[in-house]
C-alpha cells in the first residue's frame, strides 16, 4: 500500500546523545494507523530493540520512599517524517548492510497475538511488506544511511 503522507504520518527513532550509541528505533505511521494505533506500533518495535541490545536498557529506578520502578531505555526518542516509500527504502537498505531490524506491518494490527503476527509477516515476501515501523541499532553512520530521506520532525 502506498499512502500519500500528509500531517499524521511519522518516524520516529532514537538518536542518543551518548558516544558509540547509534540511532536504535525507526517507525512509520501513515493515515491508516494513526491515532489508534501509533502507541502500539511504537511499543511493539521498542520491544524488539530491548530483546536483541538489553544493554541499551538503563537501571532499575526508586523513588525517595523507596518504591522500585522498571527499567527504561536510556536514551531519548526523536520523531522522524518518511514517506512509504521512504520506509520500504529503509528497510532494504538496512537488509542490504545486514542490519538487523524489527518490523510492523500493517497487516498486523488485524491480529490479536504474537503467533499471529509471526504469520502474517511470513505470508508476504519482505519486499512486499506493508511496512508501517521499522526499529534498527547500529553504528550511527551505517543507521545514517539506512535512514536517508527521513526528516527529523520539528
Amino acid at each position: 500500500m502506498s499512502a500519500k503522507l500528509n500531517d499524521m504520518d511519522r518516524v520516529r527513532a532514537w538518536r542518543p546523545a551518548v558516544a558509540g550509541v547509534a540511532e536504535v528505533f525507526h517507525a512509520e505511521w501513515r493515515d491508516h494507523a494513526y491515532p489508534p494505533h501509533t502507541h502500539d506500533t511504537c511499543g511493539f518495535l521498542a520491544t524488539g530493540i530491548a530483546a536483541a541490545y538489553p544493554q541499551l536498557v538503563g537501571d532499575p529506578y526508586e523513588d525517595a520512599d523507596g518504591e522500585k520502578y522498571l527499567r527504561l531505555f536510556g536514551m531519548p526518542i526523536l520523531v522522524f517524517e518518511a514517506s512509504a516509500d521512504d520506509l520500504k527504502a529503509a528497510r532494504a537498505r538496512a537488509r542490504q548492510r545486514q542490519i538487523p531490524m524489527a518490523v510492523y506491518t500493517y497487516d498486523m494490527f488485524a491480529t490479536g497475538h504474537d503467533a499471529a503476527n509471526r504469520r502474517v509477516v511470513a505470508a508476504v515476501p519482505g519486499d512486499e511488506l506493508d511496512i508501517v515501523g521499522i526499529a534498527v541499532h547500529a553504528a550511527k553512520n551505517a543507521v545514517d544511511k539506512v535512514l536517508k530521506g527521513a526528516r527529523l520532525h520539528p
